[in-house]
């Protein structure tokens, strides 16, 4: 304020992690739903929950960047979550969670 010029480099700056994972699961469910290659994920995953949501869209991997940002192990902890999750379900493979949520049974 004192200095009466903008604080970044590029006047302005990006918005990231948790505020955009609604848009970026959106995203995903769409992009997987019409390309034949794997779709990986990128906004918002903090928890392993957020990858679980992710997969379900039709990520086939989901990056890891604001939350190593707040906390460099945190990609190792939300390894462990999506684990346990996945432990806890009977998931044996990711096939039988990636992209249920696009399905219409």
């Amino acid at each position: 304020v004192k200095r009466r010029r903008p604080v970044l480099a590029n006047i302005f700056g990006g918005l990231s992690g948790p505020a955009i994972k609604p848009i970026a699961l959106r995203q995903v469910w769409l992009a997987s739903s019409v390309v034949e290659f794997p779709v990986v994920a990128s906004g918002g995953a903090m928890t392993g929950t957020d990858v679980v949501e992710f997969m379900m869209a039709g990520a086939t991997a989901v990056q890891v960047g604001t939350a190593s940002f707040l906390d460099p192990s945190a990609a190792w902890r939300i390894l462990d979550e999506f684990e346990s999750w996945c432990e806890s379900e009977g998931i044996k493979t990711l096939d039988e969670i990636r992209g249920v949520a696009r399905r219409r049974d």
